[in-house]
């Protein structure tokens, strides 16, 4: 059976699976005042930063329309599967829901499942490989259905960032009832709970900040072996590398990826935030 993987733009995808036929980005807009751009191949990450940098007030996204996923399924393929971001945090998930069954109005029946990856950024890319790991197994749709949801629900999100701002201002952050001012030197660690962000603790700097998400991340996977730690980062590799040396000195992963972020996550984790998935 052929298949197919869309995911929005939230989603980091590994270099090697960049024009790969098996997946499809849809894009999400992004505003910085008057600038307004698609967070598409052409995003400029560091011309999108300097922009926030500049902008006194709080930049924006916005989802696809549900006519944009409908078009998306629209394919040959017999297996169609949308990731999104977390339904906490966009309207992405409700757009493709709605896409799908805008599909099955206009063009009839097909085997097409929408997850809600409560999660973001390389959160959705776990998801993702996953599902072209069971789809490469040859498994019934209604089985990998069954195994994605459970992975879903097994994957956990960490992030520290620099500047939580964008978050803040954007009601990101109502569940966080103690947060420390961005302007301190106190750096939160948060992580997601089932799609809301939650703080799990803080540090003084940003390099302890990091250690204590490395300290989480390795204490919570305990079958590191069978599973991939992924990492994406906003224009801060060399912290991406560290956070990534501190978890292998403890825990054996699968392997690693490191990436980039792209436009929403860029927006969300701000210069030098970085987000790690197990």
């Amino acid at each position: 059976m052929s298949y197919k993987i869309i995911v929005d733009s939230c989603c980091e995808l590994p270099k090697e699976l960049w024009g790969d036929k098996r997946l499809e980005v849809i894009p999400l807009g992004l505003e910085v005042g008057d600038y307004q751009i698609l967070d598409d191949e052409s995003f400029d990450q560091a011309e999108f930063l300097k922009k926030v940098a500049e902008y006194p007030k709080c930049p924006k996204s916005s989802c696809p329309s549900p006519e944009r996923f409908r078009e998306a399924y629209h394919v040959e393929a017999d297996h169609i599967y949308a990731v999104t971001l977390s339904s906490h945090l966009s309207g992405s998930y409700n757009s493709a829901v709605l896409g799908k069954n805008l599909y099955h109005e206009k063009y009839g029946d097909k085997q097409i499942h929408v997850i809600d990856s409560e999660s973001a950024s390389c959160g959705e890319t776990q998801i993702a490989l996953k599902l072209m790991e069971l789809e490469e197994k040859g498994l019934p749709f209604e089985e990998i259905v069954r195994q994605i949801e459970v992975f879903r629900s097994n994957v956990h999100t960490y992030f520290v960032l620099d500047n939580l701002e964008t978050l803040r201002k954007n009601g990101r952050l109502s569940s966080v009832k103690a947060l420390v001012a961005s302007t301190l030197s106190i750096k939160p660690v948060m992580a997601g709970d089932k799609g809301v962000i939650v703080q799990r603790g803080q540090s003084i700097g940003i390099k302890k900040a990091l250690g204590k998400m490395a300290d989480m991340v390795v204490s919570e996977a305990p079958d590191a072996k069978n599973r991939i730690l992924m990492i994406s980062h906003c224009n801060a590799l060399k912290r991406a590398e560290f956070v990534r040396d501190m978890i292998m000195e403890k825990a054996a992963f699968q392997r690693t990826v490191i990436m980039d972020t792209r436009g929403v996550s860029s927006m969300y984790a701000n210069d030098g935030g970085v987000i790690v998935t197990v």
